[in-house]
């Protein structure tokens, strides 16, 4: 599915909604100057009874059309877009008018197509018109023939209004309508759920995409496990990219894998080819399906892009928090500016509580003070960035005393300080800590040894490790006590745990 914002939705049903209206009206299909042209020097030879057939139904006399069966060839003619007289009786509310008008027409006509490539039961199912699906279904009409670009019936009545130009059988029309009871109407009469479109989404996928969940119910049970496979996609992707918890939980429920991943051919439309059901979810900001997701196993860290760089990005302490809760990498590294240091630092330096928040789950902070150069100078450039064309490898020191950034590397250094065992700092780095107010603080805790409680702390962490310190399980299941536990895990520096809610130095 794609990923889109909620206003491109509104924009899509609107349009979507426009041209059914417009199919109403005898302009369903989209016309040029010339097309339209073409269309009414078309129309001027169509024959009278033909006419008369067309207003006949639109006004839904149903007398005046018995009288007019009797011209069986002006039932085979069809206007500009190939609209039969069958195709306007099916999407007339009178469905007496349908009935007198498929008998007049021969039974080859009744699956003929419009150029949109839709029959007559497919009309009337993307126009909600039950009765007139029925009759038609009823009379053997296909529930299984797609549009010309392989919409089926069933596909528009799991969505919320079908857009015929989207490519579907009549059941993935009926699915996009969220029409549970077209969708059981059309599974009835032998519909196939497991047709997808020629994008390959079935049914179920549309129907978790818009967040028609009586739809997806009936959906559910009918779709094989194989053929979602086959589309390289789960519903679950749907639902969370669409960001519709309650159709989430119902497939978590149902035993759909969390952890499905993309396939190949669906990621590469992507430009951060995603992978995960979670990415969707976390890239929404909805902290209802990321909750659900994590609950049910989903992993965190199985995304080019770390769903955690996605959390920091936006700034969302509950999203960061519950993320780390179950085992993001903090220590992940982005590929786009290759940093000597791991990432996710980058986004975390002018907000102390986010920062916090990556130090007290394991951050490595000593590879911040890693630097090469040691007390020697530093090479001069010629310019200041932040580009993998520019620095490989970039140190922490050549980030945080960029001119941007260097009034805030006093705070940054000292709050590090907190995590790390003895560490030296590069000459780069001093000169501008120097000049920072903190640095008298910072003086004294580089050049006098650091408390024995501290160094203890240090070392049950990297006893521990970081795998374990990211997982509260375990965490639980240690045998010291609470308040232990609580001094190992930086308790007393969780500032979004205390409650506090904005880190800006």
């Amino acid at each position: 599915m794609d990923n889109s914002t909620s206003d491109e939705d509104t924009d899509e049903d609107f349009d979507t909604q426009l041209i059914i209206q417009q199919s109403l009206q005898d302009i369903h299909w989209p016309r040029t100057t010339q097309q339209a042209s073409a269309d009414e020097s078309l129309h001027s030879f169509l024959s009278a009874d033909y006419k008369k057939i067309i207003e006949t139904i639109e006004a839904g006399k149903e007398d005046a059309l018995s009288h007019l069966t009797k011209h069986h060839s002006a039932f085979e003619e069809a206007d500009g877009t190939g609209w039969l007289p069958l195709h306007r009786a099916a999407v007339q509310l009178n469905k007496n008018i349908l009935q007198i008008t498929l008998k007049a027409s021969k039974p080859s006509m009744w699956e003929q197509t419009t150029h949109n490539g839709e029959t007559a039961l497919f009309l009337a199912v993307s126009t909600c018109l039950l009765e007139n699906a029925h009759f038609l279904l009823l009379n053997g009409c296909n529930p299984n023939a797609k549009n010309s670009e392989g919409i089926s019936p069933l596909l528009t009545g799991a969505n919320a209004l079908g857009q015929a130009s989207d490519s579907s059988s009549i059941l993935l029309e009926a699915a996009s309508g969220g029409n549970p009871d077209s969708v059981t109407l059309l599974l009835e009469h032998g519909a196939d759920a497991n047709i997808p479109k020629n994008s390959g989404h079935l049914p179920i996928h549309v129907a978790a995409d818009r967040g028609h969940l009586l739809a997806l119910k009936i959906l559910v049970p009918v779709t094989d496990l194989a053929a979602i496979k086959q589309s390289g996609i789960s519903p679950v992707h749907c639902a969370a990219a669409g960001a519709h918890p309650e159709c989430l939980e119902l497939l978590i429920q149902e035993g759909f894998d969390v952890n499905f991943m993309l396939d190949q051919r669906i990621r590469k439309h992507y430009d951060d080819h995603r992978k995960s059901a979670l990415y969707f979810a976390v890239s929404n900001g909805d902290l209802s399906s990321v909750k659900l997701l994590l609950s049910a196993g989903a992993l965190p860290n199985q995304d080019p892009v770390n769903c955690l760089q996605i959390a920091l990005r936006m700034g969302n302490y509950e999203l960061i928090s519950l993320l780390l809760r179950h085992g993001a990498n903090v220590n992940y590294f982005c590929k786009v500016n290759p940093l000597h240091f791991p990432s996710a630092l980058q986004y975390t330096l002018k907000d102390e509580v986010m920062l916090r928040m990556l130090l007290n789950y394991g951050y490595d902070t000593e590879r911040c003070f890693d630097c090469p150069h040691g007390d020697k100078v530093h090479p001069c450039y010629t310019f200041e960035g932040w580009t993998s064309t520019v620095i490989k490898d970039t140190m922490f020191c050549e980030v945080i005393t960029l001119s941007w950034l260097q009034h805030l590397s006093g705070k940054v250094v000292r709050v590090m300080l907190d995590y790390v065992d003895q560490v030296r700092i590069c000459s780069k780095l001093k000169a501008v800590l120097q000049k920072q107010g903190l640095w008298s603080e910072i003086h004294f805790i580089l050049t006098n040894p650091r408390p024995l409680r501290h160094l203890c702390r240090l070392k049950i962490r990297q006893c521990m490790g970081r795998l374990r310190l990211r997982c509260p399980v375990f965490m639980s299941f240690l045998p010291l006590p609470n308040r232990l536990k609580a001094y190992v895990l930086y308790k007393e520096y969780d500032l979004y745990g205390q409650g506090i809610f904005t880190g800006t130095w």
